[in-house]
Order: structure tokens, then C-alpha cells, then sequence
């Protein structure tokens, strides 16, 4: 392709100038999440061999299906652009493993080719956003990133452009953490099995941000592991993205599509879907009968209380691990919030090793019970942002390395990052308990439910 760009895979994105130029989150083999998810479709040929032929590979985040090592050892030789994350985690992490990195300024245009450039919007929860410029086209590449405060800069670029497009993560909800259950040990069904019409969502997405076009993006995925097939009930197919979208300002284009931009043409990519059968966790070293021992236990203590904001939140963290309870107190004097966590030992000790306990929440196959004021099924705003986001992939694990992370990301964006603490902090906790209520009133298809959706997204485009 002289010039234009190719959706495949889960994120991957290919940008095209007289050949393969970019290519973003490239996970092409292997499994993620100590192979719970695999992907959905396979990647034809001539698409991996396009992402061989580009010169840059850009990584949005550290989520094994964005940042792949299996798929990545076959990129070696190509330079490696990753956000300017607070912590420096990716850009550490892959220079120790050999490869050629290179760290995009803050909202600065970087040419990669006589006629593509990109700008990167690194985000406070350790995700970034990439603007991608085609022969004076806009691609937005908002991945999992969602609107973190970058929101209206990204709309004014937006603005700048005839021809635009948005892919992003979008779905029931299947691509997060959702194995919760009450202290009963009954399975509290997610917000995914609403399955609240996919297009709807996309559709003030697209409208909110101004884009002329919409791509699925960054949620093609299936579960595979035996402990976690449950979860495939929920999840999005190809057909679903489209079900209730209308929008007079928007057009959605297929999750998998070539769009040439030299003669304006877009044809759909037809990849096969995998056909998976169930796979034993022990092919992935658990074992949901081993037990932890003594050092492991320590090990398991160490990492908890090393992250100080826990202590001052909870009373108690409790992991069931073969059969056996091993408990880290952090208030002996109340016992009534904590989280319990019921999880294989390989698993488990792997993600305490490496830190990437983020890993383990979203493969859903680890049983997590909430107790007293964590909620019913979300361990936000006080426990996955400030292990999974701040301390394993920022570093900041203390009061003061906190301080010193969070001043960095308002110095950059000061309206931007106060914007999002708005929406955090009181938008979203609305919105979370105003759809819970809808969704026991109305059903999804009804014309008030949707009355109530408009009126939600406006309100937010107005806030925000």
C-alpha cells in the first residue's frame, strides 16, 4: 500500500508510506494473561509480514495483549516507541531485554516519514493515547485509554482535520476484571452480562470526540483457560459492535479493514476466527491444589504492604492458595473491609515476581470476594489503580513517591488532570450507580433507556 493503514489483531494498527511504516501493540503469537485470553482471529499472513516490514512499533501500555514479548521478539531490529510514563517502567524494562528504545515527548510531533507523524498522550493511569497523521488524515488510536483528562486536547486536534478516525476499546465490558463474588460464594453477575447494545456506547463516543469514522478496536479477544471459560459468555463478538449504533455524524467501519487513502477505498480483512477448545491451567504452571510456602508467603507480604496507600484503606487482604489462608492485616483492631482473593500458586507468585498483579485480576479465572465497603464489583477507586497502575507500573508505592507521581502528571496538563479527577471522582461513580438503576427499570432498548444514555453523555461532553 503507497498510503493508508490496517486494522488486525487485537490493537494492532498498521500505518502505510510507500510501504509498512508503524505498526502499535503488536500481539500477534502467544496467549496474555498467563494464557487466559488468546485472540479471536488469526493474523493472515500478509499482515505479519507487514508488521515485520515496519521501521517503529509503538506501545501503548504494559497489558501483555498491547505489549506482547513473544510477538515482539520477532521485531528486534525495529525501534521501539513507548509514552513518556511517570516511572519509566516499559522504557526500563525493554532496554534491560536488548531492544532499541526510543520515548516520545509529551503532545509533540514526532516524523516517522515524509508523510506520517505521531503525538503521544501518556496518562496518569499508566495508558496512552496515539495520534497518528496519514497524508493529512487523523487516526486516534485511544486503545484502552479513555478520556483521563487528555480528552479536549484530543477533540481540538480533532478539529483540525476533514477526515478522521477513532479506534477504541469498546464491548460489554469482557476486557476487565469481573470474577467477583459475595461472601455467600455467590458469583456476582458483571455489568457485561447486560449486554447493553455495544453500538450505542461507540456511537456517543464517536459523536463526543467529532470523528467521522469509527474502528473496534483493542478488544478482540477470547478466553481459553479452563478456570476462566466462564467468562465467555460475555464476551463481544464481530457482530455486536454494530448493534444499536445510529449516528448521523459517524460512520462504523469494520474491526478489520485495509483503508487505502491514495484512491479512498476501504475493503474488510476477513481473518479466520479461532476455533478454541478448553485448555488446563496447568499448561500454564497452575496448579490450584499447591500450596504456598514459607518464603512465598513473605513474598507475598512484602508486596502488599510495600504499597502504603492499602494500609490506610483496608483492614485486611486474605489469599486462598491450595486450600490453605494466609492473611496481611493491616488494622487488627476492625476487621470488616478487605478483599479476599482465592488464586492458583503459579500464577500468583508470578505476578507478586515480576508485578504485574494487573495480569491476574483481568484473566478472571482468580475468584476476588469484596468485604464492607469495597462495593459489590469493582475494587476502584483503592486497590487495582494503586497496585496495578501506580505501584507496579509507576513505581510509587509510598506516601511520598505517590506525591511526587501524581504533582508530575498535573504539572503536564494542569486543567487536563483536574478534569479527570472530576470525572473520577464524582461523573463516573454517578454514572456506574445511575446505569445500575436503569438497568433494573428499564431494559437496554427501550427508547427512555437511551434517552437516559443521550442525556448522561452530553452532560459529561459539557463537564468534560
Amino acid at each position: 500500500m503507497e498510503l493508508g493503514f490496517e486494522t488486525i489483531g487485537n490493537a494492532t494498527l498498521i500505518c502505510h508510506d510507500n510501504g509498512p511504516v508503524l505498526v502499535t501493540d503488536p500481539w500477534t503469537d502467544g496467549t496474555a494473561y498467563f494464557g487466559s485470553w488468546t485472540l479471536s482471529h488469526e493474523i493472515p499472513e500478509e499482515q505479519r509480514q507487514s508488521i515485520k516490514d515496519c521501521a517503529y512499533v509503538w506501545l501503548s501500555h504494559g497489558h501483555p495483549d498491547h505489549l506482547s514479548m513473544e510477538s515482539l521478539e520477532k521485531l528486534r531490529e525495529r525501534t521501539l516507541l513507548v509514552p513518556n510514563h511517570v516511572g519509566n517502567r516499559i522504557r526500563d524494562d525493554l532496554r534491560e531485554a536488548g531492544f532499541r528504545v526510543q520515548v516520545l515527548a509529551d503532545r509533540e510531533w514526532t516524523r516517522l516519514s515524509p508523510r506520517i507523524r505521531v503525538l503521544c498522550l501518556p496518562d496518569v493511569n499508566q495508558d496512552a493515547v496515539l495520534l497518528v497523521e496519514v497524508g493529512g488524515r487523523l487516526i486516534v488510536n485511544l486503545n484502552d485509554a479513555g478520556d483521563r483528562g487528555q480528552g479536549r486536547f484530543v477533540r481540538r486536534v480533532i478539529k483540525e482535520y476533514d477526515e478522521t478516525f477513532l479506534l477504541a476499546l469498546s464491548g460489554y465490558g469482557d476486557a476487565d476484571m469481573m470474577n467477583f463474588f459475595t461472601e455467600d460464594g455467590n458469583r456476582i453477575l458483571p455489568y457485561a452480562a447486560a449486554k447493553t447494545p455495544v453500538g450505542q456506547t461507540i456511537a456517543r463516543q464517536a459523536e463526543m470526540y467529532g470523528v467521522r469514522y469509527f474502528v473496534p478496536f483493542s478488544s478482540m479477544h477470547k478466553y481459553q483457560r479452563a478456570d476462566s471459560l466462564w467468562a465467555a459468555e460475555y464476551t463481544t463478538t464481530l457482530p455486536d459492535y454494530a448493534r444499536g449504533f445510529n449516528s448521523t455524524t459517524c460512520q462504523m467501519l469494520p474491526a478489520f479493514l485495509r483503508h487505502d487513502f491514495t484512491n479512498d477505498s476501504s475493503v474488510s480483512i476477513n481473518p479466520k476466527e479461532r476455533t478454541l477448545t478448553p485448555v488446563n491451567p496447568k499448561e500454564y504452571g497452575d496448579d490450584w491444589s499447591e500450596c504456598l510456602d514459607a518464603d512465598e508467603v513473605k513474598q507475598l507480604e512484602q508486596y502488599f504492604r510495600a504499597v502504603e496507600h492499602l494500609g490506610t484503606v483496608m483492614d485486611f487482604l486474605r489469599f486462598r492458595v491450595g486450600g490453605r489462608e494466609h492473611v496481611i492485616e493491616f488494622n487488627k483492631r476492625r476487621f470488616d473491609k478487605g478483599i479476599t482473593f482465592d488464586a492458583p500458586r503459579g500464577s500468583l507468585m508470578t505476578a507478586v515476581k515480576y508485578q504485574v498483579f494487573d495480569d491476574l485480576l483481568i484473566g478472571n479465572f482468580m475468584k476476588t470476594t469484596v468485604h464492607g465497603g469495597f462495593g459489590k464489583g469493582s475494587l476502584y477507586p483503592d486497590f487495582s489503580p494503586y497496585v496495578a497502575k501506580y505501584a507496579d507500573n509507576g513505581k510509587a508505592r509510598t506516601a511520598a513517591q505517590l506525591r511526587d507521581y501524581f504533582n508530575e502528571y498535573r504539572s503536564r496538563d494542569m486543567v487536563g488532570y483536574l478534569r479527570h479527577q472530576l470525572d473520577a471522582h464524582c461523573v463516573r461513580p454517578i454514572q456506574i450507580q445511575s446505569a445500575e438503576l436503569l438497568r433494573t427499570l428499564l431494559p437496554a432498548d427501550s427508547s427512555a433507556f437511551r434517552m437516559a444514555k443521550e442525556t448522561y453523555w452530553k452532560v459529561r461532553r459539557a463537564i468534560l
